[in-house]
């Protein structure tokens, strides 16, 4: 893949994030100020190597997992700290920090995920699941299939064990579409971090939404809100040693 075919492909995952529409050449064609032709060539050549596809009702091109997955890789890169201009990563800072109860941080930690992704936003502590914004997710325009919802709702429903089976490893995880080991006809990117917790060794956030979404903005924001967790979870005066996390399912 040349470099202008890598910015190809990182422009269309992002321009069909925001307009949910399938991306054309002719756009493309006046961003990178060449011509539509080789615009159709670069994203031909894109399409034959897996990392877009055309719909058959469309003359656009929207990317694949594939091209998801190479977007994530080697473009969607979490800052390591927070960057002072980024208000809504203030924002859920400041709410996790000002609730108090550990109980009241994990709820405005996953309320703040939903607010600010527009996906379902979730916290797994130990076995107790809190969970909100489902109205979010399935008022997506890929969620008008009735099969597709109820892949989404098999995932939804076996999401808790298969956590606490695999248990992952890394600070920042992603899974993408058909990477999903639950509901992988779901068209969903599940995005979760893992941090320690007074209470549980295995504590994650996250949030659940379309493949079609803003990789670089949720995957900083849920990397945020489980840093922010860690460290006042494990702040002394905060903690209540006999505080029980209750299960939250609320929309």
């Amino acid at each position: 893949m040349t470099d202008r075919q890598q910015k190809i492909l990182s422009a269309i995952v992002e321009q069909y994030a925001e307009v949910a529409s399938p991306v054309g050449s002719s756009l493309m064609a006046k961003l990178f100020a060449v011509s539509s032709a080789t615009i159709r060539a670069d994203m031909a050549e894109l399409e034959r190597l897996g990392f877009i596809k055309q719909p058959h009702t469309s003359a656009g091109r929207v990317p694949t997992d594939k091209g998801y997955r190479f977007y994530v890789n080697n473009f969607s890169e979490v800052p390591r700290s927070m960057s002072p201009e980024r208000r809504s990563e203030r924002a859920l800072a400041s709410r996790v920090q000002q609730a108090g109860a550990p109980e009241r941080m994990i709820r405005n930690a996953v309320d703040t995920l939903v607010e600010l992704t527009h996906n379902l936003g979730m916290a797994t502590i130990g076995n107790q699941l809190y969970m909100g914004g489902l109205s979010n997710l399935f008022g997506q325009p890929e969620f008008m299939n009735g099969g597709q919802v109820r892949q989404v709702a098999q995932l939804l429903d076996n999401l808790e064990p298969w956590l606490r089976e695999a248990a992952p490893n890394e600070p920042l995880s992603v899974y993408i579409g058909q990477e999903n080991p639950i509901g992988r006809a779901a068209g969903c990117s599940l995005i979760i971090s893992r941090f320690r917790s007074p209470f549980s060794d295995r504590s994650y956030i996250g949030t659940l939404g379309p493949t079609r979404q803003s990789y670089h903005e949720v995957m900083t924001l849920v990397a945020r809100a489980g840093q922010e967790l860690e460290e006042m979870l494990y702040a002394g005066p905060v903690i209540n040693q006999n505080f029980v996390p209750k299960r939250s399912n609320h929309d």
